[in-house]
């Protein structure tokens, strides 16, 4: 069970650090084209592989941009949280594309799209409040 918070801790290490480090230390043009989040971070159970979920706002072209300018800078990211987390050895850095928000905005666009038109039919969503429009 002492591992699993180790292995929680640093994780949670690795995406303040992280966070730091795109706002103040990446100087590749490409990562800063988009509005990058940290959505989340996996470190496997032997510190070895980090995987690090990020959510990018803008077009698909300005998203893979700012992905190659990552990937490009995870070598500079490994060795600054190394030195930074004052780790043995760094875990090896993946960046991944979080689509989650995403999905979740387009769902939200749909439900909103569908009460629109239940709305205009005068029909009553089930379990709401509203009255029937007359």
């Amino acid at each position: 069970m002492a591992q699993g918070r180790r292995v929680e801790r640093v994780a949670a290490l690795i995406r303040k650090e992280t966070s730091e480090l795109l706002i103040n230390g990446i100087r590749d043009e490409r990562v800063h084209q988009g509005m990058v989040s940290i959505t989340n971070v996996e470190v496997s159970g032997d510190l070895q592989h980090c995987k690090i979920f990020v959510s990018i706002f803008g077009d698909e072209a300005s998203q893979l941009q700012v992905m190659e300018g990552l990937q490009a800078a995870s070598g500079y990211l490994k060795g600054e949280l190394g030195r930074r987390l004052q780790m043995r050895r760094a875990p090896d850095v993946v960046f991944q594309l979080d689509r989650g928000i995403e999905r979740g905005t387009s769902v939200l666009g749909l439900l909103n799209k569908l009460e629109d038109e239940r709305k205009e039919r005068g029909e009553i969503p089930a379990g709401s409040d509203e009255l029937p429009a007359e």
